[in-house]
């Protein structure tokens, strides 16, 4: 057993779980790997949700906890060969432990980000396999959700383009910043607004990545409003996010 970064490293039969110790407390050692399979929850009444997309994630609630487990799940071309395997380059290249690194650090910087409980991964020869589980964002849905609710609010934007900027200056790459990726609150509180899933993220120091990120996330919303009423995305609301973002950053984005 081995402490890393705030977390704790556990060997396992196949690999290795990276975990916080103030999440999972004092867990019996062959129940720890059981937390990554979703049967385990499913049996015990305690798989809460499933969605299914790239990757997926199973919301869990369990003894005052609320926890979402995804598994890594790949995209595009090469998934038609390989839906979930790695390419075994060591254990600094696992990207659920990336991941679980990443979020440690930001959720230590105070950043609205979800805080890592534990991570593991399954090695086969030269090919491996992830999950990670993070704490849930209660009372938070995406923002692509919350758009096709209804229009959304002028502050909520701002909060949007807030967040982006708090995130940017602390040197975060998000490398799939969209509307899914992207939490407000369902209650209607303005500033709260929250970024998920970091696969492949990084800190760097500052440079051209930041109007890519901003790229991507405009060509989302402009993909999912192609779909609704007219008026839930538009120059002016993207203007709302991008005024308050130039204002958080000292007047950088486009």
């Amino acid at each position: 057993m081995i402490l890393t970064n705030g977390g704790r490293r556990i060997a396992t039969a196949t690999g290795a779980m990276l975990s916080d110790p103030d999440c999972l407390g004092n867990l019996p050692q062959d129940a720890r790997e059981s937390l990554f399979d979703p049967e385990f929850w499913r049996s015990r009444g305690e798989l809460a949700e499933a969605t299914r997309g790239r990757g997926s994630a199973w919301f869990i609630a369990s003894g005052g906890h609320q926890w979402v487990l995804r598994h890594f799940r790949r995209g595009g071309f090469i998934a038609r060969w390989s839906r979930d395997g790695y390419v075994w380059t060591g254990e600094d290249g696992v990207r659920a432990f990336a991941e679980w690194r990443l979020l440690d650090v930001l959720t230590r910087r105070g950043l609205p980000v979800p805080q890592p409980v534990a991570a593991r991964y399954q090695r086969t020869g030269w090919c491996y396999r992830c999950d990670l589980i993070t704490r849930r964002i209660v009372n938070a849905e995406p923002l692509s959700a919350a758009l096709a609710r209804g229009a959304l609010p002028e502050p909520l934007w701002r909060a949007v383009g807030a967040t982006v900027a708090r995130l940017h200056r602390a040197g975060v790459d998000h490398a799939d910043l969209n509307a899914h990726n992207i939490l407000v609150d369902v209650a209607g509180v303005e500033d709260a607004v929250w970024v998920i899933d970091f696969d492949r993220g990084r800190l760097r120091a500052q440079g051209a990545w930041a109007l890519r990120n901003l790229r991507r996330l405009r060509r989302s919303l402009v993909k999912i409003s192609r779909d609704l009423p007219s008026g839930r995305f538009s120059d002016e609301t993207w203007e709302w996010l991008m005024a308050e973002y130039r204002a958080a950053s000292g007047g950088e984005g486009e």
